[in-house]
């Protein structure tokens, strides 16, 4: 069933308005000048970049269109629920089923804003990622892990000085996931990271 052009609009417009908010949701993580915290809007949209500088490090098949349009939604969940540390004192909630819960509810919601095709294709997408199971999700989950380390490297450690995170943390909450997605980059970036760690 369509919608009258008019009522599309104004779902289209209010979902972009209310997508605007991720830009005041502040994650641990600082730029790279540690100048401040990074929002999860700069987050996205780096990531996004990421995709496309990193596109030649995608295993073949991998559809870099797709993995930008899954990275500019995966955290549109935060403007609800907001962002939940890795590596914090509470790591264990990243990921658990009473945050996986309250995502899926703000993905309704949120998504739920838009006109029912779009909807259906954004929640498709986001949920795609959060399963990680295809090349496309898996390889943009390894460049959201990926982010953060180069975060940290260029600001003096970031907050892996702050959460005190071990090598065997990095290595089991962000590397193996990396390397799952590229493995490259991981071999790449465990080079410049390990010195940090005694």
């Amino acid at each position: 069933m369509t919608i009258p052009d008019g009522e599309r609009l104004a779902r289209q417009f209010a979902f972009l308005t209310e997508a605007d908010r991720l830009k005041s949701v502040l994650r641990a993580n600082l730029l790279c000048d540690a100048s401040r915290q990074e929002n999860s809007g700069e987050h996205s949209w780096h990531l996004a970049l990421y995709a496309m500088v990193l596109a030649d490090q995608a295993p073949e098949g991998v559809r870099i269109d797709r993995v930008i349009r899954m990275l500019i939604l995966h955290d549109l969940v935060e403007i609800d629920v907001g962002d939940v540390p890795i590596h914090s004192a509470n790591g264990t909630a990243h990921g658990s089923p009473d945050i996986c819960a309250a995502e899926a509810k703000a993905a309704e919601r949120i998504f739920g804003l838009l006109p029912g095709d779009q909807a259906s294709a954004f929640r498709a997408l986001w949920d795609e990622f959060e399963a990680a199971e295809t090349p496309d999700a898996v390889f943009a989950k390894s460049l959201d892990r990926l982010q953060p380390v180069m975060q940290n490297l260029a600001g003096g450690g970031g907050t892996w000085t702050t959460y005190g995170v071990t090598w065997a943390q990095l290595e089991a909450r962000v590397g193996a996931k990396i390397a799952r997605g590229a493995p490259r980059l991981w071999d790449w970036v465990k080079e410049k990271a390990r010195p940090w760690f005694g």
